[in-house]
């Protein structure tokens, strides 16, 4: 399964929304990647086991379920976790792209690579479409829990 979407972080023609700048998206991005327990619901432990300047591998625990993953950085711009295929999990991708299609407009892309079969008149079509949308929820939440973080004032 191929997913991809966008989600606004920034977009003047809504005064609702509080304006973030890269740098406080960059910091909630990294956030997820230490920890990312405020992020997924249901994990219950998020340990790192490598790391070097661009890199982490992780272990992410999820009831009996262990998914272990790596995040490859690329400062200010990107995210990529790829979780590793074992028995119980199929693995995959997910990167996520900070952009600015215009000016004072700012989203995030997340893009996922998955072995989950979506073609037409597959049993596992419509189980593909509920991964999408629990990705597309999973992603606005990301959003939110960014604009917690910036809010709280961790960010100087």
């Amino acid at each position: 399964m191929n997913f991809e979407h966008v989600v606004v972080v920034n977009d003047p023609a809504d005064p609702l929304l509080t304006e973030l700048n890269r740098e406080e998206v960059w910091f909630g991005l990294l956030c997820r990647a230490e920890d990312a327990r405020p992020f997924l619901p249901g994990l219950e432990a998020c340990m790192i086991v490598e790391r070097s300047e661009s890199e982490l591998v992780r272990e992410l625990q999820f009831g009996s379920a262990l998914i272990r993953d790596r995040v490859t950085l690329m400062p200010m711009e990107s995210i990529r976790f790829e979780s590793e295929r074992t028995a119980s999990h199929p693995g995959g991708s997910l990167t996520i792209t900070i952009e600015e299609p215009a000016e004072g407009v700012l989203v995030l892309r997340f893009r996922y690579l998955t072995t989950l079969p979506e073609e037409a008149g597959s049993p596992d079509r419509a189980y593909a479409e509920y991964v999408k949308a629990a990705y597309h929820q999973s992603d606005l939440d990301t959003v939110r829990v960014i604009r917690m973080i910036a809010e709280s004032g961790r960010i100087q």
